[in-house]
């Protein structure tokens, strides 16, 4: 009886590695500084906060370099003949903290001039912990292997996002657009957690390479159990990376919320969603493939289809149409996206797998880099036309010649055509995907909406450089705002100039 007991304790002790920890707890404990500073400090010196937060994401993110040499593991159970860890640093781990961290970055640049004009309608110091708190459970995310944690981070990324979209004061679309968020949100989540109960039902363990271990022998008494369970713990993923038919959120919830809070829920909410999804499919439930495999392709070819169709309709005069149609574009790809993910549940051998989920990766880093970037520009536009229509693009080239041609690199990355080389690199990898796992159809599928994609990013570039409507007016550009163009340009060239550096980080080292 003391052995055994003996043994149990054993098994509770977890080692704690700080230097793996170190990028999301670096993003935790800026947040909580920022938050208590916010309390000594002036509405004259609010803007410090500002460079404090940047300063603690590119910590957060230079955190990384320490860990490239080797994978390594934390919060370890030991005892019982099992090792099973909640929190590993591998090489998937990483890259998708390097797009998360670097993600919020460039959203916390764009966000400093975004305060600096709102003032009195965006509170500095509950906007940055917010924003510091989603990047830290987006950070951890990853890395977490275990479906306990997985919740968690899940919902520590989400929390605070539903607060960044309603926190402008007196707007009533803004109010609007978190309601919905939030009550969208905690449906899927809700849902997601009694498919965790039921796997959890069916196999006693949490953490995932467990959970794949035990699936595979589970009895036909189990097996319905566990299946519905697999089927209902996708759905919260599947809202997060806003997925048909869970998408219906997006548009109203990007217009509403302030124009960083868009580009980052854009990119890092994605993030959050497709890695989630990645874990909970090849690593958890590589057995159930004939159950996510299938569902995943359909959901990956109604996504696309229902985003580019609703980007296509948006009327250029709408008020906010440009974010709009950035919004629906964003579901589009999030189609493109889920299709890697689907093919690697065809797939015969761990290889093929771990090829399949490279394209994702691949293609989410190629979106995240642009996609923040006409973000960027859309904030530079909004500066002086509070709209924000299509329309009033016209002539930018006349007013801001350097910012008429990133955004029209931009949205010919988004379409896939050169120059944008690291765009069409990318849907050519997606592509290649499809057709390796047999799911021809939906390479078709994904070739009419790149297709239907062409005619509104097209529309929108040429609108750049037709002759303006009145005088061009020149503003100066604040400075952050700048730098956060001038890092999404440089990254999408240089990408585009050397597309292979995007398969190295493709490399996960799941499997």
């Amino acid at each position: 009886m003391a052995a055994e007991s003996a043994e149990s304790a054993t098994s509770l002790v977890q080692s704690v590695d700080w230097l793996a920890i170190a990028p999301p707890t670096i993003a935790a404990v800026v947040g909580l500084v920022v938050l208590v500073a916010d309390l000594f400090l002036g509405d004259a010196r609010k803007a410090l906060l500002g460079w404090v937060s940047v300063a603690g994401l590119a910590a957060a993110a230079l955190a990384l370099l320490p860990l490239l040499d080797d994978d390594r593991s934390t919060f370890c159970l030991t005892g019982g003949g099992t090792h099973a860890c909640s929190y590993t640093a591998d090489r998937f781990t990483l890259v998708i903290q390097l797009l998360v961290l670097g993600g919020a970055l460039v959203a916390a640049l764009l966000s400093m001039s975004t305060l600096k004009d709102s003032a009195k309608e965006l509170p500095a110091g509950e906007y940055w912990f917010l924003l510091l708190s989603s990047a830290a459970g987006a950070a951890l995310l990853p890395a977490s292997r275990d479906l306990a944690t997985l919740i968690v981070a899940l919902e520590v990324a989400s929390l605070p996002a539903f607060a960044l979209v309603g926190l402008r004061y007196g707007d009533k679309r803004s109010s609007e657009a978190a309601l919905k968020f939030f009550l969208s949100s905690v449906t899927a989540t809700a849902v997601s957690l009694l498919g965790v109960s039921f796997v959890y039902a069916a196999t006693g363990t949490l953490h995932l390479t467990e959970i794949a271990a035990e699936l595979e022998k589970a009895d036909g008494q189990l097996h319905t159990l566990a299946q519905t369970g697999v089927a209902l713990t996708l759905v919260g993923f599947a809202f997060k990376v806003a997925a048909v038919p869970f998408h219906f959120w997006v548009p109203d919830t990007y217009v509403g919320a302030p124009l960083p809070v868009a580009a980052y829920l854009s990119v890092v909410g994605k993030a959050v969603g497709f890695t989630g999804l990645i874990l909970v499919t090849v690593v958890a439930f590589p057995s159930y493939a004939e159950v996510w495999g299938p569902a995943l392709a359909v959901l990956a070819a109604l996504t696309m289809t229902a985003g580019n169709v609703a980007a296509l309709r948006q009327q250029s005069t709408r008020a906010y149409s440009a974010v709009r149609l950035l919004a629906w574009s964003s579901v589009g790809q999030a189609g493109y996206l889920l299709v890697p993910i689907a093919a690697a549940g065809y797939a015969d051998e761990p290889a093929d797998a771990e090829r399949a989920i490279g394209s994702t990766v691949a293609y989410a880093l190629m979106y995240a880099a642009v996609n923040l970037g006409a973000f960027a520009v859309a904030a530079l536009v909004g500066r002086t036309q509070r709209l924000n229509r299509v329309s009033d693009y016209r002539g930018l080239y006349a007013r801001s010649p350097l910012a008429a041609l990133v955004l029209g690199f931009f949205l010919l990355c988004l379409a896939g055509l050169p120059p944008g080389i690291i765009g069409l690199f990318a849907k050519v990898t997606v592509f290649s995907a499809a057709v390796d796992a047999g799911l021809g159809w939906l390479a078709v599928v994904m070739a009419v909406n790149v297709v239907i994609a062409l005619f509104y990013y097209l529309q929108w570039t040429a609108l750049l450089f037709r002759a303006p409507e009145g005088e061009p007016v020149r503003h100066r550009v604040p400075a952050p705002l700048t730098a956060a163009i001038a890092v999404t340009a440089v990254l999408g060239v240089a990408l585009s100039g050397a597309p292979q550096l995007v398969l190295r980080f493709s490399d996960t080292g799941l499997f």
